[in-house]
């Protein structure tokens, strides 16, 4: 019958009929999207939300509005923009601070000791910051203060590391005797190690430590307040989106940071300016995080703290008053419904002193540090567990994190730190710490690519397979990384890293998040004589990267001794994995 009818109307009437089957289609599709093309674009590209609908709003006055309305992904990537500017800066302190600190005359055992400090005073300080930060009522928020307090201990860090020797001849240390005119790739303190009887720079060495616990501590403590700020000024709708933003903009972050100290600034205009390559790196990425953390502290305003706590009393009488209308009107509660959760973790249950319970951690109190040593010593066998993994997981990263250019410029390259200036092993070992830098670009960008699929990847496999499976790519990584020792298997091998940071990153808050969620904990019960919080679980694993770099500075000291080679760190790195592995198959999943 349409055979006949399109003979009928002939090629014009097809036409016209293609035509109005046309407008129809975009009729409907302008029905499907009222707000047109360029919205579509937006949230296919960036992640705008193609509805006007906000979620209900509780708060009236103007200035605050924005907090209780869907963020786009570049709203969302502003918020966590101070991330990518911590991982710029770890990108310059794990990269350079173990060359400069060996070629100041600092021995491999003592330069390991060094990162101890920093995890030493973070592991009494964390939670006493996290604390303060969930009581402060500055007008200008909760986070953002602690948020500028960290950013000015790493700005001090990235000043005092790269011009530490600098501030020592300055304050007396002798001048090499032998100064030599040839430059170095890392800049000029690398001449002091050209006589055995230059060595000894007291004031040098103390202030190039003393930037290096600034860099670690501060960067280390500013990523709490800077994800605590992304979950307070976005709706729980944009939860999920925005952490996953957060890890892909910490990744990229490490990606660039690395990448600029592969590039051999001596080669250019920059380098001779800033006085060497160590300096160039340190001076952008200084530039670099001033921009980054400007981004995330102007984005969005924060309620202070008491004007948060009048707000949510408004709401409670509110409800209340609401639900005795549904009373009345309906004479039964089953048609009541709960508000939705409106702005950050307002909504959820407070203590006394109306903090949110997650915030304030186990049992509706404060997360004091005597709370916090108690929730370690009793804890759950299951949560321990995933403690002891995560820290088998810490201690194999920080093993790869901290040492892993000098391992390519001694082991891989075969240089030397301390050879003369201008001499084939030092300029071996220069190129070698280079070239360690694009290794370590790799593993952040693995990262960033692998963060995006582990959502996936868990419901496809199954969350034991993800977490062993992960680690598993990691001690296999390292274990060739070690027999081969080539340039091409520090690009390659490189990559397991980064599967096994996202791993370290995800799981262990996936499983404690699960463990509360169904609140099906072993016969260990909850310690402390109380039902744990799980603010103060995830404070407490988190904690394993502290006790992890206390460890693991004790041991690569010894271990590099031991072998004679900085081989030992993938080596170590490898085992670690391996035993995380292993630990990794007794956590209990509970179905996940």
């Amino acid at each position: 019958m349409t055979d006949k009818l399109h003979e009928y109307q002939g090629f014009t009437g097809r036409l016209h009929g293609a035509r109005d089957r046309y407008r129809e289609r975009v009729s409907r599709w302008k029905e499907q999207h009222p707000r047109g093309v360029r919205d579509v674009v937006s949230e296919t590209l960036f992640g705008i939300p193609n509805s006007d609908e906000p979620p209900e709003r509780v708060w009236q006055d103007s200035q605050y509005s924005d907090l209780f309305r869907r963020k786009s992904r570049v709203e969302l990537m502003r918020i966590s923009a101070a991330v990518m500017g911590i991982e710029f800066s770890y990108a310059g302190e794990t990269a350079f601070v173990s060359p400069t600190l060996l070629q100041i005359g600092v021995p491999h055992q003592q330069m390991t000791l060094v990162w101890a400090l920093s995890p030493l005073i973070g592991f009494f300080m964390t939670p006493l910051l996290g604390s303060l930060s969930d009581r402060c009522r500055s007008q200008f928020g909760r986070r953002r203060p602690f948020i500028v307090l960290m950013s000015v201990g790493v700005l001090l860090g990235l000043i005092l590391v790269p011009n530490g020797e600098s501030i020592g001849y300055a304050l007396g240390d002798e001048l090499p005797y032998n100064r030599t005119e040839t430059p170095s790739a890392l800049g000029p303190r690398s001449s002091a190690l050209d006589t055995t009887h230059s060595n000894y720079h007291p004031w040098g060495v103390l202030f190039t430590v003393l930037g290096t616990v600034f860099l670690d501590f501060d960067a280390d403590a500013c990523q709490s307040p800077a994800r605590a700020y992304l979950l307070d000024v976005t709706v729980p709708e944009d939860h999920a989106k925005g952490l996953s933003t957060f890890t892909v903009m910490a990744g990229l972050g490490g990606f660039m940071g690395y990448a600029l100290g592969g590039i051999n600034w001596d080669d250019t205009k920059l380098g001779d300016f800033f006085g060497g390559h160590v300096r160039a790196v340190f001076s952008l990425i200084t530039v670099i995080f001033i921009v980054c953390v400007s981004a995330t502290i102007t984005s969005f305003k924060e309620i202070p703290l008491g004007e948060l706590t009048e707000q949510e009393e408004f709401r409670k009488q509110a409800q209340t008053e609401r639900i005795q209308e549904s009373f009345d009107e309906d004479g039964a509660d089953k048609n009541l419904k709960k508000d939705n959760v409106m702005y950050g973790s307002v909504n959820q249950p407070e203590n006394e002193e109306g903090l949110p319970v997650l915030e304030a951690g186990h049992g509706g109190s404060g997360l004091s540090l005597t709370h916090y040593l108690k929730s370690i010593v009793m804890m759950p066998s299951s949560l321990r567990v995933v403690c002891l993994t995560n820290l088998f997981c810490w201690m194999a990263h920080v093993c790869y994190s901290l040492y892993f250019t000098d391992f390519v410029g001694e082991a891989v390259f075969g240089g030397d730190p301390a050879a003369p200036v201008g001499s084939e092993r030092r300029m071996d070992y220069e190129a070698g710490v280079r070239f360690g830098c694009w290794g370590m670009a790799m593993y952040s960008l693995s990262c960033a690519c692998y963060s995006t699929i582990i959502e996936k990847l868990i419901k496809i496999l199954g969350a034991k397979r993800v977490y062993v499976g992960g680690l598993c790519t990691y001690s296999c990584g390292m274990m060739a990384l070690c027999a081969i020792r080539a340039p091409a298997a520090v690009l390659l091998c490189s990559w397991t890293a980064g599967v096994m940071y996202s791993t370290l990153f995800t799981m262990p808050y996936l499983l404690v998040a699960h463990y509360h969620a169904t609140g099906m904990w072993d016969s260990g019960g909850g310690g402390c004589g109380e039902a744990r919080g799980i603010g103060t679980d995830v404070a407490v694993v988190s904690s394993c990267v502290f006790v992890a770099q206390l460890l693991v500075s004790f041991i690569m000291g010894l271990a590099v001794k031991a072998v004679g080679s900085t081989a030992a760190v993938v080596a170590v790195a490898a085992t670690l994995a391996a035993c995380a592995a292993l630990t990794a198959t007794k956590i209990t999943y509970l179905e996940l």
